[in-house]
């Protein structure tokens, strides 16, 4: 019986069980890489500045992804390319956070579903950091719907103005005032009402 070739890589499926695969041609992996993965720089560079809390460190972990990716890739080309780059960019994220035991509210959110094996931090900065993302998910919640989708497609998925505006079927005017009535119902929610200018 031949060997199953590997069906994951950075948590992408990359291939069926059971079919037969050959190694990329190097050509082939980096035609692929300059096609499929270096449009995705500015959304991976917002993912990781939004994740990420030492804004020095971006450039180099954008490079790590890139190596992370284009190694799997001589290896089996990715397909889709975008969830596959994106996985990868949690992954190492995820490496970052265990080695240097930092926990932001972002990776306690992606800590459960993740199931990541990381020493705990203190009983005291965990409750608060779960508190903060209960009340954030409560002020996501209260949004009027279009507007929560806007928000969520926007800073959670990294998406441009323009592809929520076509997810959306509506235009980039449109977003934009989601967008901002969204934010600022957020801020009111979380910090209490906003001040007018004019007072």
């Amino acid at each position: 019986m031949a060997d199953k070739p590997e069906t994951r890589s950075e948590g992408i499926n990359l291939r069926p069980l059971g079919a037969v695969v050959s190694a990329p041609d190097l050509t082939d992996a980096k035609a692929w890489f300059v096609r499929e993965v270096l449009p995705l720089e500015a959304m991976l560079t917002q993912y990781l500045r939004r994740h990420w809390r030492n804004k020095h460190e971006i450039d180099d972990l954008c490079q790590e992804v890139y190596a992370r990716v284009y190694e799997a890739a001589c290896k089996q080309i990715p397909h889709p390319a975008k969830p596959f780059v994106f996985t990868a960019a949690r992954n190492l994220l995820i490496d970052h956070v265990r080695r240097e035991h930092v926990i932001s509210i972002e990776a306690v959110a992606d800590l459960d579903t993740l199931n990541v094996a990381l020493e705990e931090p203190g009983p005291e900065r965990s409750a608060i950091a779960r508190d903060e993302l209960r009340r954030l998910q409560g002020a996501l919640d209260r949004l009027p719907r279009r507007c929560r989708e806007a928000v969520v497609m926007k800073q959670v998925d990294g998406l441009s103005r323009r592809e929520i505006a076509s997810r959306m079927g509506v235009g980039e005017e449109t977003v934009k005032r989601h967008l901002t009535n969204g934010m600022y119902a957020l801020a009111d929610f979380l910090y209490g009402e906003r001040k007018d200018s004019g007072s």
